[in-house]
């Protein structure tokens, strides 16, 4: 009896020994990913997890952070609000992340900003770009930020754009009554044009189920000589709208949010013939010739073998201003918060960038020429 407990007491010690040995959970830095990863959206999340995923690879093969190696806990919100919600307390309460990374929409995104508030843990978007993702009621919710510029921003952009580099003096809109996300771009565009001596001739608007716009662009026919046509909305109906636009003549520069960037639409205007003089706003660009932007593409491309977007591109940036806040502030999640807050002019590949007091980014637009459906030139455009 006395052998037996001494061998199970040389047995417990040698275990004990070895799980010594093992990684413990304060050895890593816990980041939480909280993505549509399947569903009707996975082509979102998809690309940003690719984009996590390289950053944390990159920083690791650098020593990590302070020595400790960066570890991703990842969690499938399939695009429900529930279920990121659920992901989120989970994030905070179980796993005991630094900070979370997502949502890629703005729908779940919204949805985590009251876990986030809570339970005081950092909550950073790349791409949610409704305006109220940073905001709790009327006030800033303080632990949600966003990579991305917001939507109402890009109007302000493509307003510059239409009068600086097109060198436009008379406008026409058009957009989706059914979207305030059109409504807003289409109000703030007009305003700004105006505001750089422009002139608005007409707003035409249509709704979410039309596919045939030609009583619109008729109206629009009929104003006479005008230099720009601004479509704000996405691509399944601007395709259709471009490729109408050019059957019935009206051969001037359209422009577009960045609902334009879509690989349908070419097919949705008729082919690429049609998506000549086609210009989008946009986060980031493959022809953008900085170094740190084709290194990126480089690394990027070897590791998933295709080219990165721009949400691939805002993950990126957001994972590597999350870095350096906790490089900054150590893990203490209160701290990695008000770290990022401060950050100044960080050099990602999407701009250079700083936060407002909305905890949304200072930073320029790129607005992509087509011609023939192909991206050409890309333009940097600050508001």
């Amino acid at each position: 009896m006395k052998r037996f407990i001494t061998i199970l007491a040389v047995v417990l010690m040698s275990l004990a020994a070895l799980t010594g040995c093992g990684p413990k959970a304060s050895e890593t830095i816990k980041i939480g990913v909280n993505l549509e990863l399947t569903g009707e959206v996975s082509v979102y999340g998809t690309p940003e997890r690719l984009a996590f995923q390289l950053a944390v690879k990159e920083i690791n093969a650098k020593g990590g952070i302070d020595g400790k190696q960066v570890e991703l806990v990842i969690y499938d919100n399939a695009y429900d609000t529930a279920k990121a919600v659920e992901n989120a307390t989970k994030l905070a309460t179980v796993d005991n992340v630094v900070a979370m990374l997502g949502s890629a929409t703005s729908a779940p995104t919204l949805a985590i900003g009251p876990v986030a508030k809570q339970y005081e843990v950092l909550a950073f978007t790349p791409s949610g770009t409704n305006a109220k993702v940073t905001m709790d009621g009327n006030a800033v919710n303080p632990w949600v930020f966003r990579a991305c510029f917001i939507d109402p921003f890009q109007g302000l952009v493509l307003a510059n754009f239409a009068s600086n580099t097109l060198q436009a003096k008379k406008a026409v809109v058009m957009g989706s009554s059914s979207s305030d996300y059109a409504k807003d771009l289409a109000k703030i565009f007009g305003e700004k044009f105006a505001a750089n001596g422009g002139q608005v001739l007409t707003v035409e608007y249509y709704t979410d189920t039309d596919t045939d716009f030609s009583a619109q662009l008729t109206t629009i026919k009929g104003l006479g000589e005008f230099d720009v046509l601004f479509v704000a909305d996405y691509a399944a109906r601007a395709g259709l709208i471009i490729g109408q636009a050019r059957a019935m003549g009206i051969d001037v520069a359209i422009i577009g949010p960045d609902g334009f960037e879509s690989p349908d639409l070419n097919d949705l205007a008729g082919g690429a013939a049609n998506v000549n003089n086609v210009y989008f706003s946009t986060h980031f660009s493959t022809l953008s010739t900085d170094a740190k932007v084709q290194n990126f593409i480089a690394a990027y491309t070897a590791e998933t073998g295709e080219a990165p977007s721009a949400l691939s591109a805002l993950a990126y940036d957001a994972a590597y201003m999350l870095f350096a806040a906790i490089e900054k502030a150590g893990t203490d999640p209160v701290k990695v918060r008000d770290a990022l807050k401060a950050t100044t002019n960080f050099a990602g590949v999407t701009g250079t960038i700083s936060f407002d007091d909305f905890n949304n980014p200072i930073k320029s637009a790129v607005v992509v020429k087509l011609q023939n459906g192909v991206q050409v030139e890309a333009t940097i455009v600050n508001p």
